[in-house]
């Protein structure tokens, strides 16, 4: 965030484009541009390489995926026109015709081919764990890919409604190399134009976009700004356009008139993730012995945690399947917090009070507040907490290197439960940043990417629950979120989907 900015924040005046001014409201912005708060600053645009939430949000912009979702969560075309399966393990997709790139070179199925081969192949890629399932990639003709995979898949054609399913441009990103992420060329309706750390990412309506017709606002600029009470006091000054809100901010927006909410329970979770196997901070009692990682587990009240920090707007959870998909298992709830039972299995693991871990918690208020409850609450066990704040691109980066003793860590969600599983459990996930690894889980987490029954793979997640939650411990799953918007009452036909992603499409400024 910039000097200036926050600056205006501490005397009370508001940041619009084209400089600072006083008084409680802003001048109108001009329809011609949107501006949006993000709770963080994104990691690298790089389709193949990126892993935040916000990010997301601002892919939304730039980069068409071969498939989206709908409000029912059905997969519905993007840049593809659909798709068909030629027997379990071969798929066909159609592309739209006429889509260009920002470069004005043709999105056609070699470059749908070089970008899932990117994904698959590129170092430090976040995307092979998803599509790895792929064999072999055909061009049938010009708009027409042929996908082989390797064994059956349920997921995959859900993963492509993601980063996955992002097509970049060949020439460009051949040409930008690992350096693609600080320029991104796709096939979205907008075009990237700069972008500064921690200040500001800007883009502009790309003119040749397939669906130009959708796209209404010329210029969109996305803000990261940590604290949800500074995003709505920009919010309500008219400095800022959309913002996601923290629950204590949302009576303050509800009661503007000026204002709009959309509240959506997302897909995705909030959790704790337990380094066991990741470098040397993994070597400590709480890495090496999940009776330490019992106990840790057992002092905390996710109930209220929820209520303290987040007004009982969360639902408190044990897995990371969140209650509105067919997938989640109602059986498996939280344990109820067991001091007594906590102190016991620390008593019995021999080791020495207090136990000293450390977390990592992004720079966020709200998870700062859950931290420091989660504190109070694991004193009472035998546990000193100590929290290590750090900036969220930053934090990602230190957990794949195994530098964090335990990272409290969100992930947005994806329809299928794959998408909230295997990379993360699965001993060769991408973004198994704890480094867990059981056989067991391994084979269950395949078996569930293979089967088509909704009901087996229901029971097949199940067992990995009990093994890796209850039995290992390699993660404690806590709530998940409900996305909260507060969008200024000039913005219409502004939807929140499930995932929370703030389409541009369709919306307007008035």
């Amino acid at each position: 965030m910039s000097r200036p900015f926050l600056a205006a924040l501490a005397l009370g005046l508001s940041f619009v484009s084209g400089g600072l001014i006083s008084g409680g409201v802003a001048t109108a912005q001009p329809a011609s541009q949107l501006r949006i708060g993000l709770r963080e600053d994104p990691d690298i645009m790089d389709p193949t390489l990126a892993r935040t939430f916000v990010g997301r949000i601002v892919f939304a912009s730039l980069c068409d995926k071969l498939f989206d979702i709908n409000e029912k969560l059905e997969i519905v075309p993007q840049l593809a026109t659909g798709y068909s399966w030629e027997d379990p393990k071969t798929l066909r997709i159609t592309l739209r015709p006429g889509v260009k790139f920002h470069d004005g070179e043709p999105m056609d199925a070699e470059a749908v081919r070089y970008s899932l081969n990117r994904h698959l192949t590129m170092q430090g890629s976040f995307r092979r764990s998803e599509i790895g399932t792929i064999d072999a990639i055909e061009v049938v003709d010009p708009l027409t890919v042929r996908i082989r995979l390797k064994t059956p898949s349920s997921p995959f054609v859900s993963q492509l409604t993601d980063r996955a399913g992002m097509i970049v441009s060949p020439k460009a990103a051949e040409a930008a190399g690992r350096e693609f992420g600080a320029r991104p060329i796709c096939a979205g309706p907008y075009r990237f134009v700069e972008r500064v750390a921690q200040d500001r990412i800007v883009v502009e309506k790309f003119a040749d976009y397939w669906d130009a017709g959708r796209i209404h606002i010329n210029r969109i600029s996305y803000l990261p700004i940590p604290d949800s009470s500074v995003r709505v006091a920009n919010l309500q000054s008219g400095a800022l356009d959309i913002v996601e809100i923290a629950p204590s901010d949302l009576p303050a927006v509800k009661s503007n008139r000026r204002l709009r909410t959309a509240l959506r329970e997302d897909l995705g979770y909030q959790s704790i993730i337990y380094n066991v196997g990741n470098g040397p901070r993994a070597d400590t009692p709480f890495g090496r012995d999940p009776r330490v990682r019992t106990a840790f587990e057992l002092a905390i009240d996710r109930d209220a945690l929820n209520q303290v920090v987040f007004e009982g707007l969360m639902v408190p959870t044990a897995q990371p399947v969140p209650p509105g998909s067919p997938f989640h298992d109602p059986s498996y709830k939280p344990e109820p917090r067991d001091v007594a039972r906590a102190q016991a299995l620390l008593k019995q693991a021999g080791v020495t009070l207090p136990v000293v871990v450390e977390m990592t918690v992004p720079t966020n208020p709200e998870l700062r507040q859950a931290a420091e409850v989660i504190q109070a609450m694991v004193k009472e066990a035998g546990f000193e907490l100590r929290i290590a704040t750090m900036e969220f691109a930053s934090s990602l980066q230190a957990a794949q290197r195994g530098e964090f003793q335990t990272y409290l860590s969100a992930w947005s969600g994806r329809p299928d439960p794959d998408g909230n599983t295997w990379a993360f459990l699965h001993s060769r996930g991408a973004q198994n940043d704890g480094k867990s690894a059981n056989p067991e889980v391994d084979r269950l987490l395949d078996a569930a990417r293979e089967e088509t029954d909704t009901a087996k793979r229901r029971a097949l997640y199940a067992q990995v629950w009990a093994i890796a939650l209850r039995q290992d411990r390699v993660r404690a799953y806590l709530w998940h979120r409900e996305i909260i918007m507060g969008y200024a009452a000039r913005v219409t036909d502004f939807s929140l989907l499930p995932d929370g992603i703030i389409r541009p499409q369709g919306i307007r400024l008035n």
